[in-house]
Order: structure tokens, then C-alpha cells, then sequence
């Protein structure tokens, strides 16, 4: 009985979701704005109050930021009702049974995810810096002197259209379940937040420890706000370590607390 009710919900999950109908298109751009939006609002608004309020007021660059972020969500919100439509008509890997391919694999896929996303982020990244096509593909995000939480989703929209294709292309490549998709945009909006704390900005009990050798979080994200040419990495470090393009004394001025804007920390 368990299980019956169990894939009755999942089943209903699943039509609540990707239910077909005339209208199902711009329902589904419109459900989806209004969800990731909202997501943003709730997960930087509440940093920024949390970390930021103090020392960063409301100015025409975070208004920049947040009208970006409004493009980037129209991006977004288009890319999530097409991968709707392209599950609709059988081109998704997409599944709602938890016991499909087992709850091991829901967990790897996962992690399988950020991993892939994140080579992907660093090769675009690195990509957008080059100057004939700074200009018109990632100097926007970097108008802000000063990175903010609200920063944290300002892109231009031939970046914010190269990350959600990269999105489509995994739900059409690699079988995920609907749990995982969400907690994976979850993880990226979630450190994309976090990534733009600012180091001048946190509390001096905020934990700079041996996970930043491996993650990336503030610190490391910060020496690329201040050198362009460095640290272009979502989640993870190492693809700067490996290709060459992590600040050589990071690590150093790490365990040593001598990092970026964080004069405390060298107290």
C-alpha cells in the first residue's frame, strides 16, 4: 500500500509539472519566472540583509544588478518551459520514480552534475573574458564595484542563454530526477549567492578553512572580481589549479588570513 501510494504521488508530481495542455508553454515560462525570481529575491534579498545591509545600500549598481537578473530569469524561465516541452514530446531523460535507476544514482547524478556544469562554467567563463568578447557577454556582471548577493545572477544574456542551454542539454543527455534537477538549481543559486559575499563585507567569525583549498566560496571568488584574469571556477578550484589560472599565492594568503579586502583577517 505504501508503495502504490507512494508512485500515486509521484505520479501526480509529474502531471503538476509537465501536464500538456493548450496554454501549457506560456503557463509553464510564467510559472517558471515567477519561481526562479522569487528564488533570487528570497536567497539574495536575505544575504544581503543578513551580511550586507550594514555596509552596501540600495544604489543604482545593485538596481543594475537586479534588472540583469530579471533578463536572466526571462532566460531562464524560456530554457526551463522548452525542457517542459522537449520532455513532453519524449527528448528528456527526466524521471519521476525514485526507484528507476535506484537511490544510489540519485545522489551521483548529483554531484555528477555540478561537476560537469562547473567544467562547463570555467571553459564559457574564461571564454567571455577575452576581450573581443568581454564587451558583450560578461562585462555587465562586472560593472559593480563592489559584488553583492545581487550580483550574484546579473548576466548578460548571451551568458545567462549559454548557462540554461548547457541545463538543457543534461535533462536531454543524462537521466535525472526531478529532485535532483531541483536541488542541483538550487546548489547554484544558493553558491552564486554565497560567491558574492564579499570579503569586506563578512563577519570575522566566517569560516575561511581548509575547504577553501577545494570549494570555492568568497575568498576565492573575490580575487576574481579584483584580477579578471584569475579564478574562473563555479564550485570547485581545482579547474584553476589545473589549467593555470588560480593566483599562485592564494593558498598562502589563505592559511595565512591575508586575503582580499578582508583587513581583519589579517589582524
Amino acid at each position: 500500500m505504501k508503495a502504490i501510494c507512494l508512485q500515486a504521488a509521484e505520479v501526480n508530481w509529474h502531471f503538476w509539472l509537465f501536464g500538456a495542455g493548450i496554454y501549457s508553454f506560456p503557463l509553464h515560462i510564467f510559472c517558471f519566472f515567477v519561481i526562479i525570481f522569487a528564488r533570487y529575491l528570497l536567497v539574495a534579498g536575505f544575504a544581503w540583509w543578513l551580511v550586507s545591509a550594514h555596509i552596501i545600500q540600495l544604489d543604482k549598481a545593485i538596481i543594475n544588478d537586479v534588472r540583469l537578473s530579471i533578463a536572466s530569469t526571462g532566460i531562464f524561465a524560456v530554457a526551463m518551459a522548452a525542457a517542459v516541452e522537449l520532455h513532453l514530446l519524449g527528448h528528456t531523460r527526466i524521471y519521476a520514480q525514485l526507484g528507476s535507476h535506484g537511490w544510489w544514482y540519485i545522489g551521483g547524478s548529483y554531484f555528477l552534475v555540478l561537476f560537469l556544469q562547473d567544467g562547463f562554467f570555467y571553459a564559457t567563463h574564461r571564454l567571455f573574458h577575452l576581450p573581443k568578447y568581454y564587451r558583450w557577454t560578461h562585462q555587465s556582471h562586472h560593472r559593480s564595484r563592489q559584488p553583492s548577493p545581487w550580483t550574484s545572477f546579473a548576466f548578460d544574456p548571451i551568458e545567462s542563454l549559454a548557462q540554461a542551454m548547457f541545463l538543457i542539454g543534461i535533462v536531454s543527455l543524462i537521466p535525472l530526477h526531478l529532485g535532483t534537477i531541483m536541488a542541483v538549481l538550487m546548489t547554484m543559486t544558493i553558491w552564486a549567492v554565497v560567491n558574492h559575499l564579499g570579503m569586506e563585507n563578512l563577519p570575522v567569525r566566517f569560516p575561511h578553512h581548509w575547504l577553501g583549498r577545494w570549494l570555492i566560496g568568497p575568498a576565492h571568488h573575490t580575487i576574481h572580481h579584483e584580477h579578471q584574469n584569475q579564478h574562473f571556477g563555479l564550485y570547485f578550484t581545482f579547474w584553476d589549479r589545473l589549467l593555470g589560472t588560480e593566483d599562485r599565492t592564494y593558498i598562502c594568503r589563505m592559511k595565512n588570513g591575508k586575503l582580499p579586502g578582508s583587513s581583519w583577517l589579517a589582524k
